[in-house]
């Protein structure tokens, strides 16, 4: 099974190129999208889970302090403190409450942020002035604090970068201005100076690490919600494709046979990169047979003398025109086009549901086909008329061979309908017996005497009858008078200009116009430096329609897109994946979060991180920070020094590892250990077993060093505590809180430092997080200086005056602060990844679909001529060139009609089609040869193959090759056609047959073009094509005929050939032809 389309997906590697991928149907332009959907995106895949974060770790910090207030202290000493902290937290609980429950909040975000911020401010500056006993406001009070305002203004506040900075400087600009204008004296106005600085290092490093974060949580939002818009437009391309593969199938095929072969295309597109050979010997066959169905046959009489008066396009328009009709007919009435054959139209009904009344149906569309014919005659005057053949019986309907399907219908009874279409009356129905016996007595017949006209009928005693038309009895003159005025007014105008006129006005569908007009999505504008064909279009208000349809078209995708955009955010908006399990993620105790497949899990975990560098940078700028901090306040100590120090010169090798590749590239040639640097630099951004040690070196020495210069003894004295002051605390105690709080205040940094690490490994982070908040809350818990004596007091003091309270508070909210903070953009990391690998699957599969439609396409029409349908949206005129020269061949088998029997042994004839299939699928294989690039398969008929080499030379250019090349191709088509003499000799020596083939071959002038619109066919006319037909339909087994001017090309190119003398040519007269001496020209081959 799938070894029926491996050939012809072979063939479309040589054949003319097709458009680019992603032309077909649909621009790469995407719809354009307002900036609100994705503010909307953002805010509920980022801002909203991170504001219900952030409400409840103030909720519950102010819950704490409160706690704490009402355990230590009596909280009606501090009513402002109290009454602030019970009204924030309030704000906090309704501003949650109407976040998570009410949606439409989304759009009132920015009140909401200054809300929360000017809480988050009052309770900083009433934690500072609701001193209680405490006289002293100093200006170390509340820095902790105001740096997580800052902090969580870039993070977790739903603002804007500007906003986000605006309110950054306004909280620490307000700190240093307010505390250091309440703190001041004249005698703290020295170490007063350098807390205002460490202050504002501490402010500025908050800002800088909180703009980084910020900008580059922006930047993975804008990423994300790109790759999500392109997942959803993907999606729907997707189904559109579906939907067009589906129509285009159907085109071809019915239903009942195209799902199998869809299936098997598929199948083998994905087994293209699989060389593995099939066991089975045979091709797959699609053929069905039915039973009870009516087979009509019509011919359009003196057509085909109109059509030598004809234009190429007036030629295509007539023909598309016409049997554009007949389908609506045929739809009308039930019937099914099995194919076009010229000017001859066939069609079935009871396909592929039987129906009780094929009979009348097929019937009833012979009289309307005649009756369309006689208006056209009555209102042009132009002599056609239409012949139709009807019988009933038994089919196999199906499609043979590997390369242009077309279905079909083969039996006896498809062949004694086609002799009652030839020996049938003008302008009448001619039907059967069998179909009289199923007409009961719906119409009136007469006599038809079909025996007399043809030999087949009178030897097989067929009895025939002519249908009576009941809407003959009901004519009346008026409507022959008015027909002849309009004819007298038109006959100074050519018969062919009639016919397309009054044609026009039926207004057929165009070819493939169900697939461009219903589906498109392409753009407006066409691409610059493109070139239109020159065909004028009939009616030129038809590019207007185009356009209008196409815009009107682009405007429902876009509201398709942005309808399916909302609906994916409110899904993000409900989704809580990292506390449980779904679909794609799993959660480990609620808490960490995995891809339930192991292998995204994996690609995940080793995927590129391009900004790594930048974190390395950011460290290096927060040890600057704490290295400034403690210069100013703590003791200026040699060990202070030699340990920044070294912790400088580890954050130097690892940017130095980092920047490898880009400082020293120009070294690296001259000395091989840079060279090697460099490699390993850039494994860095690739390889987590490089990047996890380093981040953890650099995050580890910055944890540490925060803390390692903490004297463990009560220092004497510095710069920050040199004389006296007035308030209730000694000068030692002053001194050691400063220092204290300072060193907690380094902390915190490096709390920030490892947060900023945006897309490392979120379990790293939680342990190094995990493991400094625990050394800390020992080292500060368990210091000695602040345990001794000399700073204890007897007094009571307000709880946010106690340094080890706030110690421990501010450890505990930065702690769960970044900790949830690492886990959200872990979800947000994971969510990128997920959109990026199901777009990646969904692209694949989207190019399946087109690989899909281009193979079927390509199979109904030659490369060249489907680009002209689907390159160019605005491209729905008729499709119809002109050819100088086109070598034009029919080979047949006349054996396989002795061959083809219908008994039980044969399954009713199928068993002979499986034969017949294999001929056709055989021939077919040598197409594959890149000798045979040129030729194109136009059809078959029955048992005849027809071809033709030439049509893919760019009509009009034709005089451009030289005449060596413009023979080559006749010679090219001569030695096809021994090739399928070769082929039918291999498939006569494993069946046990003696089939011969018989071929003709003529070249000169054609007409190419498509008609049909239900069912699509591309097709070739003109004299050329006819007289080849008569070549083979009067040549001799086993030879190949053809006519004096190819003989003497053939002459030229070194062909043996044998005149056999003037023959009677049906339509011509007598002509002389020659025989291809085969023998010799086998020879020539080998």
């Amino acid at each position: 099974e799938g070894e029926l389309h491996c050939l012809w997906w072979e063939r479309s590697q040589t054949q003319t190129k097709m458009p680019a991928k992603g032309k077909y149907f649909f621009n790469d332009d995407g719809c354009k999208i307002t900036d609100p959907l994705y503010e909307k995106y953002r805010y509920s895949s980022q801002q909203h889970p991170l504001l219900l974060f952030l409400l409840g770790i103030v909720f519950a910090y102010c819950v704490t302090l409160i706690v704490v207030l009402c355990v230590r202290d009596d909280p009606r000493e501090h009513l402002a403190f109290t009454i602030t902290v019970c009204m924030a937290s309030a704000i906090f609980i309704v501003i949650y409450v109407l976040v998570y429950i009410e949606s439409l909040f989304w759009c009132r975000l920015k009140f909401f942020a200054a809300v929360i911020w000017i809480c988050l401010l009052a309770l900083g500056y009433v934690s500072v002035f609701d001193k209680g006993k405490d006289a002293q406001v100093s200006a170390w009070e509340q820095v902790p604090f105001f740096l997580f305002i800052i902090f969580t203004a870039y993070t977790m506040l739903p603002l804007g970068m500007r906003d986000a900075i605006l309110v950054s400087g306004i909280s620490a600009l307000s700190h240093i201005v307010v505390l250091t204008v309440a703190a001041y004296s004249e005698e703290h106005r020295e170490p007063l100076v350098f807390q205002v600085l460490a202050n504002a290092v501490i402010f500025l490093c908050g800002n800088l690490m909180g703009a980084f974060h910020k900008h580059q949580i922006q930047d993975a939002s804008l990423d994300l919600y790109r790759y999500t818009l392109k997942c959803i437009q993907v999606q729907m391309k997707l189904k559109i494709e579906k939907r067009q593969q589906e129509s285009l199938l159907l085109s071809i095929l019915p239903a009942h046979i195209s799902m199998g072969m869809k299936l098997a295309i598929i199948e083998r597109l994905k087994e293209t990169n699989d060389r593995k050979k099939h066991d089975n010997n045979f091709h797959s066959l699609y053929v069905k047979r039915h039973q009870n169905v009516s087979i009509l046959y019509a011919d359009i009489v003196g057509f085909t003398r109109l059509a030598s008066d004809c234009s190429p396009k007036e030629l295509v328009v007539m023909l598309n025109e016409l049997f554009g009709k007949f389908d609506q007919i045929a739809k009308e009435n039930e019937c099914m086009r099995i194919k076009i054959l010229g000017d001859c139209y066939y069609c079935v009904s009871g396909l592929p549901v039987s129906l009780p009344v094929h009979a009348k149906n097929c019937v009833k569309m012979g009289l309307d086909m005649c009756e369309a014919i006689k208006q056209v005659r009555e209102a042009t005057g132009v002599d056609i008329n239409m012949r139709v053949g009807i019988h009933s019986g038994n089919v196999l309907c199906g499609v043979i061979g590997l390369r242009k399907w077309q279905y079909d219908v083969w039996s006896h009874d498809v062949s004694l309908a086609n002799r009652m279409e030839s020996a049938g009356v003008p302008g009448r129905v001619h039907i059967t017996e069998a179909t009289l016996n199923h007409l009961g007595k719906a119409y009136e017949v007469e006599e038809g005497n079909g025996h007399l006209r043809d030999p087949y009928l009178k030897a097989m005693n067929i009895t025939t009858y002519l249908v009576i038309d009941p809407r003959s009895k009901q004519r009346s003159s008026n409507n022959h008078q008015i027909s002849e005025a309009r004819v007298h007014d038109g006959l100074k105008i050519r018969a062919s200009v009639r016919m397309t006129r009054y044609l026009e006005s039926w207004g057929a569908a165009r070819p493939f116009a169900h697939l461009n007009h219903r589906e498109s999505v392409s753009s407006d504008t066409s691409a610059p430096g493109r070139k239109h064909r020159k065909e004028i279009m009939l009616h030129p208000a038809n590019r207007q329609r185009a356009s209008e349809r196409n815009t009107s078209q682009k405007g429902r995708m876009e509201e398709d897109i942005h309808d399916k955009m909302l609906s994916t955010i409110e899904g993000l908006s409900s989704a809580k994946p990292w506390c449980g399990n779904t679909d794609d993620f799993c959660g480990l105790c609620g808490f960490l979060l995995f891809f339930v497949e192991m292998g995204l899990e994996k690609e995940y975990r080793t995927i590129s991180i391009p900004k790594l560098r930048s974190y390395f940078v950011c460290a290096t700028v927060v040890l600057l920070c704490m290295f400034l901090v403690q210069i100013f306040i703590m003791p200026r100590t040699p060990k202070l020094g030699i340990s920044f120090g070294v912790v400088a010169v580890i954050m130097g090798l690892v940017l130095c590892i980092c920047f490898a590749d880009k400082c020293w590239r120009s070294c690296s040639e001259r000395w091989p250990p840079v060279r090697y640097l460099c490699t390993f630099s850039k494994k860095v951004k690739t390889m987590p077993t490089v990047r996890l040690p380093l981040t953890a070196i650099a995050i580890g020495s910055l944890l540490i060093i925060a803390v390692f210069n903490l004297p463990t003894t009560q220092p004497t004295g510095n710069s920050t505590a040199s004389s006296a002051d007035e308030s209730d605390i000694p000068l030692a105690e002053n001194s050691v809180v400063t220092i204290y709080s300072y060193y907690t205040y380094c902390c915190l940094l490096g709390f920030i430092a490892c947060s900023v690490f945006l897309r490392m490994s979120f379990e790293l982070k939680l342990i190094l997080l995990s493991g400094g908040v625990v050394g800390y809350f020992i080292i500060f818990n368990t210091w000695q200086p602040l345990n001794a004596k000399t700073v204890n007091s007897t007094t009571p003091r307000f709880i946010m005056k106690v340094p080890r309270i706030m110690t421990n508070l501010y450890l505990a909210l930065f702690y769960i602060t970044l900790v949830l903070l690492s886990k959200q953009i872990d979800y947000y990391c994971r969510l990128d990844c997920l959109q990026k690998n199901k777009f990646k699957k969904e692209h694949e599969e989207f190019e399946t679909m087109e690989n899909v439609n281009r193979l079927l396409l390509e199979n109904v029409l030659p490369a060249h001529v489907a680009a002209h349908f689907i390159g160019d949206k605005l491209n729905e005129d008729w499709y119809h060139q002109s050819y100088d020269c086109v070598c034009v061949m029919f080979a047949s088998v006349p054996d396989f009609k002795v061959f083809y029997t219908e008994c039980d042994v044969n399954k009713e004839g199928l068993e002979c089609l499986r034969l017949l299939n294999e001929i056709i699928a055989d021939f077919d294989e040598l197409l594959l040869k890149p000798k045979f690039s040129g030729v194109e398969k136009i059809k078959t008929i029955g048992s005849t193959y027809m071809a033709a080499s030439g049509l893919c030379v760019t009509p009009g250019q034709e005089n451009n090759l030289d005449q060596e090349r413009q023979h080559a191709q006749i010679g090219i088509m001569v030695e096809f056609a021994l090739g399928l003499m070769t082929k039918l000799d291999g498939i006569n020596r494993h069946s046990f047959n003696n089939f011969r083939l018989r071929v003709g071959i003529n070249h000169g002038p054609v007409i190419a073009g498509v008609i049909g619109a239900r069912k699509p066919q591309y097709d070739i006319w003109g004299n050329t094509v006819n007289v080849a037909s008569r070549m083979e339909s009067t040549g001799e087994l086993g030879k190949i005929q053809v006519t004096e001017e190819t003989y003497k090309i053939l002459e030229s190119l070194g062909y043996a050939c044998e005149c056999r003398g003037l023959i009677n040519v049906k339509g011509k007269g007598e002509l002389r032809t020659y025989f291809v001496c085969t023998d010799t020209a086998k020879s020539q081959v080998l």
